[in-house]
């Protein structure tokens, strides 16, 4: 088959356009990450430049899969056309996955003259120490625009499972049976027959299983000279890849542009989903941190303080100071005055059940007043577990609050700070905070007096 046309296009369509645009948002919405959260994302946001790079170049990536020993480097030579890749008859010679310009291929991305078709090798599926090198693997996939899967014989279970994973990618796949030289033409007819079955149906469509012979074995020959005389003389046949080559210009002439075009908003989108999920978890993780820091730090304030307008200034300052730590973490500045009302909003919400922890607030405070301090012992327990409770719901209710850009949603607070205390176990915050309320008298000589 000849090569097939690639007079670029003058300019880049809309999709393409669109996927580059898909690409860089997801780079821009982590612009704002904290130094802890760019620490932990760096990997993924490094992968998305590297995506933008791609698409920019409009590089087609092909990345062969395969099990050890099925001919994945031989047959990345055979299509380049000189010894690019080590070849080894010792299984697990692939250690790390790697890449080489395909520039025989002939192949331009439509309005990108600069573009390049790189093959892209991988490990054995079945290597030793494969947890490692499957991740590659599959990272390689994720970024491919086409994959070739190699193998030399019928798919045994890992080769099944393997492919089913990469058809979910729902990238085009190539089945390649290397090695063909190995069998009868008979018993290739069968393979590839097995191959168009129901086994593979939806995964592999038929006209995307291709014959190749990468790496092929020697022949012997008995050559008869012209004097009668015969000698026999072993040589290796060119390698045989031509119907495999011819595909993948098809596919790619077809479909090229499309696929790079939809592979990289997927990718943007697999990796802003990804990094959202783990922000939020690490964001998640600080602010439940901060919520029980401040609980317990109210909680004692409270409880040890022996004058009662103290205790409550204190507690409406530290709940303030927790509620502008909370906005923080998710990148929202408040001020300490609308934390206040931030407050007073989400007290309103609760109602009656918050309007408990004021009751045992006044009472505690009215007993330590009449006794000038001498009952702050009797009112810790009750009095700094209440506080610290009050104070534990003001921050769950601040925490969704800001983890959904400071709103409440279409719920309302009341409903929203309604569900947080019907999901909340009361009981088991109170416990928690009266045993550290405990465990501070325990340890405060002059709190026990």
């Amino acid at each position: 088959m000849e090569t097939l046309p690639t007079k670029p296009e003058v300019e880049i369509d809309g999709d393409y356009e669109a996927a580059m645009q898909t690409v860089r948002r997801a780079i821009e919405h982590f612009r704002g990450c904290s130094p802890e959260e760019r620490a932990s994302l760096q990997r993924d946001l490094d992968q998305l430049h590297s995506m933008a790079d791609k698409l920019a170049a409009g590089k087609v990536e092909i990345v062969v899969f395969g099990e050890i020993s099925t001919g994945k480097s031989a047959l990345i030579n055979a299509l380049v056309g000189q010894a690019v890749a080590d070849v080894n008859v010792r299984g697990g010679w692939t250690k790390d996955v790697w890449n080489v310009g395909w520039n025989g291929s002939g192949f331009i991305v439509p309005g990108l003259a600069s573009s390049e078709v790189v093959l892209v090798d991988t490990p054995g599926l079945n290597e030793v120490d494969g947890a490692q090198r499957a991740t590659m693997a599959h990272e390689a996939a994720a970024r491919a625009d086409l994959v070739l899967f190699v193998t030399d014989s019928d798919l045994n279970e890992v080769e099944y499972s393997a492919l089913l994973e990469l058809a979910a990618t729902h990238k085009p796949i190539l089945l390649v049976l290397n090695k063909a030289d190995l069998y009868t033409p008979q018993e290739v007819s069968e393979l590839m027959t097995v191959f168009s079955g129901p086994r593979l149906a939806g995964v592999v469509d038929p006209e995307n299983v291709v014959i190749a012979k990468a790496d092929p074995r020697q022949v012997e020959y008995y050559i008869e000279s012209a004097d009668g005389r015969t000698r026999q003389e072993w040589r290796k046949p060119a390698p045989d890849v031509a119907d495999l080559r011819d595909r993948i210009l098809e596919v790619l002439a077809a479909e090229g542009k499309a696929l790079i075009a939809l592979n990289a908003a997927m990718y943007a989108a697999d990796k802003s989903d990804r990094m959202g999920a783990l922000r939020v978890r690490m964001r998640n993780e600080r602010a439940t941190a901060t919520i029980w820091s401040f609980a317990v730090m109210k909680a004692l304030g409270v409880a040890l303080t022996p004058y009662p307008i103290a205790d409550v200034l204190g507690g409406t300052v530290c709940d303030a100071t927790m509620v502008v730590t909370l906005g923080r973490i998710y990148g929202i500045s408040i001020t300490t005055a609308n934390a206040r009302e931030l407050i007073t909003s989400i007290v309103r919400a609760a109602g009656v059940v918050m309007g408990v922890e004021w009751l045992v607030h006044a009472a505690s405070g009215l007993f330590k007043g009449l006794t000038f301090g001498i009952g702050t012992v009797a009112t810790a327990l009750p009095q700094g577990a209440a506080a610290g409770w009050g104070s534990y719901i003001v921050g769950e209710s601040a925490r969704y609050y800001f983890e959904h850009g400071a709103s409440w949603g279409p719920q309302g607070p009341k409903r929203v700070v309604t569900q947080i205390l019907e999901n909340t176990d009361k009981q088991s915050v109170l416990q928690r905070l009266k045993d550290e309320i405990k465990k501070k008298i325990t340890s405060n000589r002059y709190a026990r007096k």
